[in-house]
């Protein structure tokens, strides 16, 4: 089974006060969907550029809203290891699944640094951990070796990779096959690229675009879950409009334009990121119109 999860934004305004109304309002179209799993406060979710108690009423307000339908897995990264423990043990107290863990880091971290990182957060919180190899943002990437040492930590039971060029894709999932133990779950973002990954027989899809459009999405997950790579193929070409502008200015803009467009939210990403303007935001809407994602 290939799941589903779901990663949307987390609405707030200039001074970082999550708009709690708006966030329950995106998730109910997410478990009406049926996604897997809801991933809040996510790169998407900009989850560091919360203050704590932000974030943990962000994850309270969540879990509220959907009731047990759909389990929450909630980004508990943090600069420092203690930090990111209390990040976890706020998100388990107020009901979440997991949580997914970057290696957040100023000065550059070793492996070893990172594996006592991961290590402590999982055994001093006790809640489920998935690791967050998103190097893009880090600067830091788990290798093969590491994540096999992780693997074997008690409550660390799933990785969310990057997924690589769609050449390398059933090359890496073999190298992180080959080190982790049976039931280690393999998952990969970067929406552009997941297909690749999920038909190599990656376990997971972290996907952004599922978090305001899941339709879609689960169409693809789908298709590959019926072994019926043609129209997964033809689905996932049909976002590739949408796949460009994700690359050419980040999804996490391109979402919050999204979202502007619809009306679903009036949020604006956290400054220094700057709403698209101009040519970029009429080709959001554009691009919108054209795939019928209103």
């Amino acid at each position: 089974m290939t799941v589903l999860s779901a990663f949307p934004i987390t609405p707030s305004n200039a001074d970082g006060q999550v708009d709690l109304g708006a966030l329950q309002a995106l998730l109910q179209p997410l478990v009406a969907a049926g996604v897997g799993s809801i991933g809040l406060l996510g790169s998407t979710g900009t989850y560091p550029f919360l203050a704590r108690h932000q974030r943990r009423r962000a994850v309270e307000a969540a879990v509220a809203a959907v009731a047990g339908r759909v389990p929450v897995l909630v980004g508990v990264g943090a600069l420092r290891t203690d930090e990111a423990v209390r990040m976890a043990q706020d998100a388990k107290g107020a009901g979440a699944e997991g949580g997914l863990l970057a290696a957040m880091s100023y000065t550059p971290l070793t492996e070893d640094e990172v594996f006592v990182h991961c290590e402590t957060v999982a055994r001093e919180s006790g809640l489920p951990l998935c690791l967050y190899d998103n190097p893009g943002t880090t600067h830091f990437r788990f290798t093969p070796a590491l994540v096999g040492r992780l693997a074997r930590v008690p409550g660390i039971v799933a990785i969310k990779s990057p997924a690589p060029e769609p050449g390398g894709a059933a090359e890496h999932l073999g190298a992180l096959r080959a080190v982790v133990p049976a039931g280690f779950s393999l998952g990969y973002s970067g929406d552009w690229n997941a297909l690749a990954a999920l038909l190599a027989g990656g376990e997971a899809w972290y996907s952004v675009v599922a978090g305001l459009f899941p339709r879609p999405a689960l169409a693809i997950v789908r298709a590959v879950e019926a072994g019926d790579t043609a129209e997964a193929q033809r689905l996932n070409a049909r976002l590739a409009p949408l796949w460009d502008l994700f690359r050419t200015y980040s999804s996490l803009r391109v979402i919050y334009a999204c979202a502007d467009l619809l009306g679903l939210c009036r949020a604006a990403p956290p400054r220094p990121i700057l709403p698209l303007e101009g040519e970029a935001r009429r080709r959001v809407a554009d691009t919108l119109a054209a795939l019928e994602l209103g």
